[in-house]
């Protein structure tokens, strides 16, 4: 679960008034599981995020039930731990939690989080589905393209952060994208891939540019977009075949597996 659904769901249990408290990384010293800033919410059945799993995480929802049952959760506690000394894990870091009674306040204090990367993704063929299938998990903000309404899931099954484009000309949605967003490229139509990629190029304040193929694709198009004016600079930009080297298979699930990490990688 990524934070900002994480956070909808803090919400949800606050609207219904369901007892739970917050459990945060507020402090990370050394090798640790998460960073400072993870959060998990905890009621007296239910769990949802993680701030790293393993003896220190069941710890801490002990902690928080044993406190929702006393019902002292709505103290504030901050506690620190050794990971290796404290809880026998291998991590030999140090955390300090902070938990705090889930209510407004700690809403508050509970930043909407960035996004990693901001993606335009053209092309809801096989690959597409199974690349956003991918990124429902990932604080990112995808605006993915299509000329053909009927090829997108059923809107209310994405999440948030995952905008549909249905348009005939898709091409014209790259001048609407922010300064360095990221773009992938797998239309149903080479023809169609062309014209996305040029006008990428031409607008030239991409983060990243990727478009599926091989390398004979990647040939046809550099040899194309030569003769329409596009220097050699401009495409040594362009990432094709994308995903990780070494990742093989043809597989939608093996592409989207290979091609999320890649921008991860990327964004970082």
């Amino acid at each position: 679960m990524n934070e900002a659904t994480l956070r909808r769901t803090a919400l949800a249990w606050l609207a219904a008034a369901r007892p739970a408290v917050v459990v945060q990384v507020l402090e990370a010293q050394g090798s640790t599981p998460r960073e400072a800033g993870a959060r998990m919410l905890v009621s007296a059945d239910a769990v949802e995020g993680t701030i790293g799993g393993g003896h220190l995480e069941l710890q801490a929802i002990a902690d928080a039930r044993a406190a929702l049952a006393a019902g002292t959760a709505r103290q504030l506690h901050e506690k620190r731990y050794a990971l290796g000394p404290a809880l026998g894990q291998c991590c030999g870091g140090a955390v300090t939690l902070r938990r705090t009674p889930l209510d407004g306040d700690s809403l508050a204090r509970w930043p909407e989080p960035l996004a990693r990367f901001h993606l335009q993704l053209y092309g809801a063929g096989h690959v597409g589905r199974a690349i956003v299938r991918v990124l429902a998990g990932i604080d990112c903000r995808v605006s993915w393209i299509d000329e053909r309404d009927a090829e997108f899931p059923v809107r209310s099954e994405l999440p948030p952060h995952i905008e549909c484009v249905c348009v005939d000309k898709v091409q014209a949605e790259v001048a609407g994208a922010p300064a360095g967003a990221f773009y992938l490229v797998l239309t149903h139509s080479h023809a169609v891939d062309l014209a996305i990629v040029e006008a990428v190029l031409r607008r030239g304040d991409f983060g990243f540019l990727g478009l599926i193929g091989s390398a004979t694709k990647r040939a046809r198009f550099e040899h194309r977009l030569q003769e329409r004016g596009v220097t050699e600079a401009q495409l040594q930009r362009l990432v094709c075949p994308i995903g990780l080297p070494g990742i093989t298979g043809k597989e939608p699930e093996v592409i989207a597996v290979g091609v999320v990490a890649q921008l991860l990688q990327w964004s970082s």
